[in-house]
């Protein structure tokens, strides 16, 4: 399981010298990728309302063919769609599945929102299945939830 208690801590620092939201998204994914070794790509993707889909917005891992998702498409897709964290332990047994990186096993989705408002998905694949546990979701979503505060902020 990822501790990412300190990682939320250094967001918050971030956030109180003036860091904006692009910063510390590639912070929280460079951070995410290098804390534990089932993390093979990691990804955030941003919700782009006016077009309805998600645009990746930068990722760590092996290269992926995947920089636009429609909503309800794919595990990052659905989470959006359904604005809730989606953890798939076996990919392989979603029909029509298209990885972010190849020889991916299973995936965390995690939803960067505040309340209704969508901002976006913490995408992780790894090549191991059942890669992530629900301490994983919970432990990720707390940094979710720290990017979506900037997120907030930024909209005022």
């Amino acid at each position: 399981m990822i501790d990412t208690t300190e990682l939320v801590k250094e967001i918050q620092e971030m956030r109180e010298d003036g860091f904006l939201s692009d910063a510390l998204v590639r912070f929280a994914v460079r951070t995410l990728q290098e804390s534990d070794e089932r993390f093979d790509w990691v990804g955030a993707y941003f919700f782009n309302e006016k077009d309805n889909e998600l645009w990746l917005h930068n990722y760590l891992g092996p290269r992926t063919e995947v920089a636009k998702i429609q909503p309800g498409e794919g595990v990052a897709g659905v989470a959006a769609s359904e604005k809730a964290n989606k953890n798939v332990l076996h990919i392989e047994e979603i029909e029509g599945y298209e990885p972010p990186g190849p020889n991916t096993s299973s995936e965390l989705a995690v939803v960067i929102r505040a309340g209704d408002d969508l901002f976006g998905v913490l995408d992780l694949a790894s090549m191991e299945p059942e890669a992530f546990s629900d301490d994983d979701e919970t432990a990720i979503t707390l940094v979710a939830e720290k990017l979506a505060e900037q997120f907030m902020a930024e909209r005022r």
